[in-house]
This record gives structure tokens, sequence and C-alpha cells, in this order.
């Protein structure tokens, strides 16, 4: 089991998408040169004061890079600590060399496990220990306070590779809630492409049973069975063209949609006056649409009633334009701070991407919390096939 713990930290990857430079590795910049500069000139009792200085400006430039390269990084800062230490060794000087500002390191052991693959923390954690060794044994200090410093170097790097669990853990989460809507919108399909060709087999019959009696009541059916097909052929190659089909249900109940927004904002139970609004065609949505419409009216007003804090009203309107539908809801409560979306609005997010829409969710400019969604009435801009008009 230890072998296969070891194989695994071996060939664990880099976490993904690992910024390059962010605004505040510049400010982290200027605040160490600020005190490279401050420190040099105040303390007196500063060893070989140029090349403390050269080498403290060295390791504040480091860090710059320690998300895309923290091994070079790494073995960059603290190989110059090691050759700097073998110096002050064949020199024999009577303070130690170096700078405390030198304790920006501590940003290159938070980021070797936060941002560096498994060889890497394993490789980049030899050399941090190496140069903490040789530190303590050079130092003349006695063993617990070298104990001490060697733990300290090493806690930035407990907490990156806590945060780094963390942030995975999250991620996976999130991944386990986009497939569990995947499967929802895909179920959903499903039912309806199986209610469309329910309709086409029974038109089917019922033609073959006429053709002989009334030609003209089997070019009806026949009529039927063409449009029933094109509805079909979209729903279809909508599912194709964004879900993998695994395991989806096979019960025909038709989700809910806009005809059941009327009694989800009845519901009793909640502080809050629901405010309804629909406006525009929303009888004939594709059936997908449809039940995005009513999951993200739904998710938006179970949050409203457990997180708006002292709100009153919760405004939703759903508005049928030419191409779209937007859905939009907002309430008036009390500003929080609260500025991640939860797994919820992750799923609805999701979704609104699969069917070709957008959605945004955050805090509203005054009070309250926004929800605003856009969703395509139909695919047909994609190449989806249409009937013909006669």
């Amino acid at each position: 089991m230890l072998r296969d713990d070891l194989r695994t930290l071996w060939t664990e990857p880099r976490p993904p998408d690992a910024p390059a430079r962010v605004r505040r590795d510049w400010a982290l910049l200027a605040a160490g040169l600020a005190a490279v500069a401050l420190e040099a000139t105040l303390r007196e009792n500063v060893v070989w004061r140029p090349v403390a200085v050269v080498f403290a400006v060295w390791l504040c430039l480091l860090p710059l890079w320690r998300r895309t390269r923290p091994l070079a990084m790494v073995i960059l800062a603290f190989g110059s600590v090691i050759l700097l230490q073998v110096a002050s060794l064949v020199a024999a000087p009577r303070e130690p060399v170096g700078l405390y500002t030198g304790a920006v390191v501590l940003v290159l052991v938070y980021a070797l496990p936060r941002w560096g693959s498994g060889r890497e923390v394993v490789l980049g954690g030899a050399v941090i220990l190496a140069a903490g060794a040789l530190c303590s044994v050079t130092d003349r200090t006695p063993a617990l306070e070298n104990v001490v410093g060697l733990v300290f170097l090493l806690l930035p790097g407990v907490v990156g590779a806590a945060v780094r669990f963390r942030v995975t853990a999250r991620e996976r989460q999130l991944d386990q809630v986009r497939s569990r809507e995947r499967e929802q919108l895909a179920r959903e399909l499903h039912d309806t492409v199986a209610h469309h060709v329910s309709a086409m087999v029974i038109i089917a019959q019922a033609g073959r049973v006429l053709a002989d009696t009334d030609p003209s009541a089997a070019v009806e059916a026949l009529e039927g069975i063409e449009e029933e097909g094109a509805r079909t052929l979209e729903e279809m190659r909508a599912m194709v063209a964004a879900l993998r089909d695994r395991g989806v249900g096979a019960e025909l109940a038709p989700p809910a949609g806009v005809a059941d927004l009327e009694r989800l904002v009845r519901t009793p139970g909640g502080r809050l006056r629901v405010d309804l609004g629909l406006d525009g065609e929303l009888d004939a949505l594709p059936p997908a649409v449809d039940a995005a419409v009513y999951r993200i009216v739904q998710e938006s007003v179970t949050n409203a009633l457990r997180h708006a804090v002292d709100a009153t009203e919760l405004v939703v309107r759903v508005a049928a334009e030419r191409h779209s539908v937007r859905v939009s809801v907002r309430d008036n409560g009390r500003r929080t701070g609260r500025g991640r979306d939860g797994y919820g609005l992750t799923g609805l997010r999701e979704r609104a991407t699969l069917l070709g829409g957008t959605l945004r969710a955050g805090p509203g400019t005054d009070r309250g919390w926004h929800v605003d969604a856009e969703l395509p009435r139909a695919r047909n801009e994609s190449g989806v096939h249409s009937r013909p008009r006669r």
C-alpha cells in the first residue's frame, strides 16, 4: 500500500490552469525590494553587505515564476542558499551572511506543493531539506532551535498542500454536479424524444388504416409524421451534440416547465413575496429549454429562501423573444459578501451552456442577489433539420 501511495505521489500531475502572474505578484516584489533597501540601509551588522543585498534581490525575483516553474525556482533559491552557506563556512564570518528579507523563500516552499507535480514536490522537498539541514548544522544554535526552525521552514509547504487538496476536492465536487446535471438533461431529452416517437407510431398506424378509404387523411398522417420526425431529430441532435448517453432513465413523465411556475411560487413555507411575470409566447418552447427555465427559477427561489438576508420580495421575470428566452430572478436582501456560486448554480450554468445559452449570478449593485439567464429558443441556426414550409 505504501508503494502504491508513493507511486501515486510520484505520478501526480500539476494542477491545471496555473496563472503565470497576477497583480499581487508585483506587489510582493515591490514590498520585497523595499524591505531589502530598508534593511540594507538601517541595519548595521550586515555581513558582506553587497553580497547580501544582491542575494536578497535575487530571492525576491524568483517568486514571479513560482507557479509555472515551482521546482526550478526552489532549486535556484535553495541552491543559492547552500552555496552562500558553503562560502560562509570557508570565509568564517562572525555573523550569518544574508538579510532577514530572505525569508521570502517561504513563498516558494508554499508554491512547490501547491502548483508542482508529484515528482517536482519530491525533488524540491529534498533540496529544501538539504538546505535546512546544512543551515542547522553550521549555525551553531541549540538543537531545539534547529528543529523549530526546520518546522517553520516546512510549514508553508504543509499549508500549500492543504490548499491544493481543498481546491481539488471542490473541483471534483463541481465535476460531479455538472455530471449529474448532464444526466438529468439527457433524461429529459430522452423522455421528450420517446413522446415524439410514440406519437409518430400512432399517426403511422392511423394513416395505414385510412389509406384505402381516405387518401387525404393518409397524406395528413404523413405530414404529421414528418413534423414529429423533425422535432425528434432536433432533440436527438441536441442530445448527441452536448451529452454522452450514460444510463439515462426510460421514464416517460414530462419534466416541469414554464406552465408549472405559478404553482412553484405559490408553494407555502417561504417568508418572501414572489412577484412572477411571464411575457411573450412561452407555450411553444422546446422541451429542454422549457425544463431549463423551470430549473433556473426553482434553484434561484430556493437559494433566496435560504440565503437572502432581510429580503422581503423576490422578482421573477420570464420573457420570450423571437430567438431567445430571458430569465431574471432578483431579491432585495442585504448584501453579505457572498461571492462564490454554490453547486446548484454551477449545475444551472452547465445546463445553460449545453443548450447554447448563458447564465450569470452575483450580487446586485445596491442590494440582493441577481440571476440572469438567456437561452436560445431553437438550434436551427446550428444546422438542425426543420420541416420545410409548404
